[in-house]
């Protein structure tokens, strides 16, 4: 009986020469995760963003039916050991772009910071105004 099973690549652990030479990340923390939920006229957004500064490194804006977040990220590492020393760092910019539903109330975007999560609420009308409007005819 032969089993197959699936290569994932990105599974495999690499040599740090290896990734290094290749300059390959496969630390799943450099990707921003979402989680979007919609509820009671207010789309929920919340992202994994661990470790970073809000008030310098992350923006969130909303332009033409779309919430953009994007964030940036670097991490500097020292050590020093019996005359060695050590430095590491990893930086880089990441982003979502995420659809919202017509009728969002743009100057009400609400979005808040703590423990690593960005939290961003966005109202909007579940049924959207009717704009029609019936037009009375006058005879003469």
């Amino acid at each position: 009986m032969v089993t197959l099973t699936r290569w994932e690549p990105l599974e495999l652990e690499w040599p740090e020469r290896l990734r290094r030479w290749l300059d390959v990340d496969v630390d799943t923390d450099k990707w921003m995760r979402v989680e979007e939920t919609r509820e009671d006229g207010f789309v929920y957004v919340k992202a994994e963003l661990p470790g970073i500064d809000p008030d310098k490194d992350i923006d969130v804006w909303v332009a033409d039916g779309m919430l953009h977040i994007s964030a940036r990220r670097e991490e500097k590492e020292e050590s020093k050991d019996k005359g060695v020393y050590r430095s590491e760092f990893h930086y880089g910019e990441f982003s979502r772009t995420l659809p919202m539903p017509s009728g969002i109330d743009q100057s009400s975007v609400k979005a808040s910071y703590k423990d690593g999560i960005l939290e961003i609420r966005v109202p909007y009308e579940v049924e959207p105004k009717n704009t029609s409007v019936k037009i009375p005819i006058k005879r003469s």
